[in-house]
């Protein structure tokens, strides 16, 4: 921190807060004590014209019920004795209508006359102190406690005011004087402070200059400066070590690295050729991993020709019975022909036969030419990656016959809900494996000993081009283990048993690289598991398009 960013100094910041303190009590204190004082000046005046308006009020009983108005004149005016008395006015009460009249007053020489209080009175009960005057009336009662007036007294404040005025000046004299010694005592005190620091900080400055941490700072006469002194000392001291231990081990360091530059290259030339070597051991583990993906895929595709071939062969058994039957009818028709002993009933009997067989081998050869397509579509996607348009249900219902083979002897549902007219472009064969290892992971593991499973797939078109495909199935779920992991390779339940754990794996890499979309998984176990599946893809208004791309 440079010195134009520093604010304040302990010198400063020191005499200010003792001067504020010293303030802060100063006027507390003086304002207490005049405070205190004015008060008691107050109370004092306040009982003094109290007890001179008692005395007035008592004397004036008897001149009030005699109706002695000299006696009274007289007696007033012994209250020039009395400095503070100004006005005293004696008022009586009238015993018919009990109304007050002026009986008689006094007035100091050389005061102003005061105008009746008569309808006044009842105000200065109590006293009133105002413009350097306090006011006060009296009741004045007879032996029988009767009230037959009322005595006025209006006496001088000015003593009260002088008094308040010394006590003022008094009290900020006294103030003014202690501030002036509490500044002087709180720099005596800031030097005491604040000079054991600056040499200190001075010390300091010049040791980190020179970098001389050989020197070492005088004790001060205060116990906590000598206790930092102490430490600034034992600090200079253990840098001091640290510095010659440095420098010890700097001359180590550049010995050894004189040492370490060949051990360097030669770890450097070592490390490369454990690199290339690594490089080429991932090489080869991509290379047996995308062999073992497509081992996968000939080995499903594997099993669906052999599904197909066994589908197939029924179909065939029943066209090449039906036409072995055709031709031994033949032969005994030509018989009959040749010996001229064809009969009607026998020509029509063989036209009735001939058209049954013949419509049971275009039935059979027709589904066997169906499952044939079908699964020549399905093995040409699955060996293709380029992109074509077609109807998504049909593509649907093609992989479903594909495997009917494999599904007919299960109790299990697979409905399709999409639209029938929806058509698109893009690669169908990575959507032809992926609906294959689903449903096949279904029935393999998902509706393991399971009676009736079901299996719903939905596909619909987004708003931005992305189909949207949900695959669910009700089925056990997938462990709370294996969920974080089922789409890494070699992950699977079925370990020794024929799993390889690369359906999940292949369905990821399907979906996201040949597809370039995102798959999400939610299962709970026993609860099934649902796939959304989005990718994007060039859609068709209409099958027509379709239709003459076949």
């Amino acid at each position: 921190m440079t010195d134009s960013t520093v604010r304040l100094s302990i010198r400063s910041l020191f005499l200010w807060v003792v001067m504020a303190i010293a303030t802060i009590t100063l006027v507390i204190s003086s304002s207490l004590s005049m405070y205190t004082q004015i008060k008691t000046y107050r109370e004092e005046l306040t009982a003094q014209v109290e007890m001179l308006a008692e005395l007035i009020s008592f004397n004036a009983a008897g001149y009030l019920i005699d109706g002695d108005r000299d006696s009274a004149d007289k007696r007033l005016k012994s209250l020039s004795a009395a400095p503070i008395v100004l006005n005293v006015h004696i008022y009586r009460r009238n015993p018919e209508f009990g109304e007050l009249a002026l009986f008689t007053r006094y007035q100091r020489e050389g005061h102003p006359q005061v105008e009746s209080k008569s309808t006044q009175l009842l105000n200065y009960l109590s006293p009133k102190i105002s413009d350097a005057v306090i006011e006060i009336a009296r009741e004045v009662t007879d032996d029988n406690k009767n009230r037959v007036g009322y005595v006025y007294l209006r006496a001088s404040a000015d003593s009260f005011n002088q008094l308040v005025g010394q006590s003022i000046l008094l009290n900020l004299s006294v103030m003014f004087i202690m501030m002036v010694v509490s500044f002087l005592l709180a720099l005596r005190l800031k030097r005491i402070i604040t000079d054991p620091i600056e040499h200190l900080s001075e010390f300091l400055r010049r040791t980190s200059r020179h970098r001389d941490y050989s020197a070492r700072s005088q004790s001060p006469n205060i116990r906590e400066f000598s206790i930092l002194s102490e430490a600034i000392n034992v600090m200079l001291s253990r840098i001091q070590e640290y510095m010659q231990k440095q420098q010890i081990a700097e001359e180590r360091h550049r010995k050894l690295n004189a040492s370490l530059e060949d051990m360097v290259n030669q770890r450097t030339l070592a490390l490369k050729d454990a690199n290339q070597e690594l490089i080429q051991t991932l090489e080869k583990l991509h290379q047996f991993q995308r062999q073992i993906v497509q081992n996968e895929k000939m080995a499903s595709l594997g099993d669906m020709v052999a599904g197909v071939a066994h589908e197939v062969n029924t179909p065939i058994g029943l066209g090449v019975t039906a036409s072995t039957m055709m031709l031994d009818r033949l032969v005994d028709i030509e018989k009959e022909f040749e010996s001229k002993t064809l009969k009607a009933s026998t020509m029509r009997k063989f036209l009735t036969e001939s058209q049954e067989n013949l419509n049971i081998i275009y039935r059979n050869l027709n589904r066997a030419a169906e499952l044939i397509s079908s699964f020549k579509q399905v093995a040409v996607d699955q060996t293709s990656e380029s992109s074509r348009s077609f109807c998504f249900a049909q593509l649907v219902n093609e992989i479903l016959l594909s495997l009917r083979p494999r599904l007919k002897k299960l109790p299990h549902t697979i409905h399709v809900d999409c639209d029938p007219t929806l058509t698109v472009n893009t690669k169908a064969g990575p959507i032809n494996q992926i609906l294959i290892n689903l449903i096949m992971n279904s029935i393999l593991h998902g509706f393991e000993g399971m009676e009736n499973g079901e299996i719903n797939i939905t596909a619909e078109l987004l708003p931005s081009d992305k189909l949207k495909l949900v695959y669910r199935d009700n089925g056990r779920g997938i462990p709370n283990h294996i969920r974080k992991r089922v789409f890494d390779p070699f992950v699977t339940t079925k370990r020794g048993q024929g799993g390889s754990g690369l359906g999940m794996h292949l369905v990821y890499n399907l979906v996201t690289q040949a597809l370039n979309g995102t798959i999400a998984l939610t299962s709970e176990e026993g609860n099934g598991v649902e796939f959304v599946i989005v990718f994007p893809v060039a859609s068709t208004e209409n099958r027509a398009q379709l239709k003459l791309n076949h």
